[in-house]
């Protein structure tokens, strides 16, 4: 079983953030899953997280929300590799990125965290870097760019109206990039 973990913050005021697109995409997913797949994603606050299950590309996958801060989404993620037996070679992490421009994804299979303090926390709970992410940039530009702001301040804020359109192409793009590496 393929464990798909999207990142963000549970509460109505990180909705549509910048911070929130890993939630975004699971929701996405969640969606894809219910319509070409005929199945039903019945969400439950299992271990530390929103999940679900389903099968997506004829794999058995469960699609996860950390209801942990984003800082300790780690325990969470444990949580779930721990209780469902999985390796850490199991699990897809969908997160933001704010050294990619927007719109803009990029997939690895390891890696560092660089500044994702959600990432540090899941490296440092699994003890391993040895799993895919798939990452969707959030970098702005011009006037909201996080240069001009405290980057708390600025991976909380909301995406412009340019922005969203990008935002939701990369998260079609990263379906398909999910799609490859389940």
């Amino acid at each position: 079983m393929k464990i798909i973990v999207g990142l963000g913050n549970i509460g109505a005021q990180y909705e549509k953030t910048r911070h929130n697109v890993g939630f975004a995409f699971i929701g996405k997913l969640a969606q894809k899953i219910e319509k070409e797949c005929g199945q039903t994603i019945d969400p439950q606050e299992k271990h530390k997280s929103i999940i679900g299950k389903g099968t997506f590309q004829g794999q058995q996958v469960l699609i996860a929300k950390p209801t942990t801060l984003m800082n300790l989404s780690g325990l969470a993620v444990f949580k779930l590799l721990s209780y469902y037996k999985a390796e850490a070679s199991d699990l897809i992490v969908i997160y933001d990125d704010i050294d990619l421009p927007v719109g803009k994804i990029r997939v690895r299979k390891e890696g560092s965290a660089g500044t994702h303090n959600g990432m540090k926390s899941i490296i440092q709970e699994l003890g391993t870097n040895q799993f895919t992410r798939i990452r969707i940039g959030i970098e702005g530009r011009g006037t909201t760019s996080p240069q001009q702001q405290d980057l708390a301040s600025y991976v909380l804020s909301r995406f412009s109206d340019e922005e969203e359109v990008l935002v939701d192409e990369a998260l079609k793009e990263a379906m398909g990039e999910l799609e490859k590496a389940i």
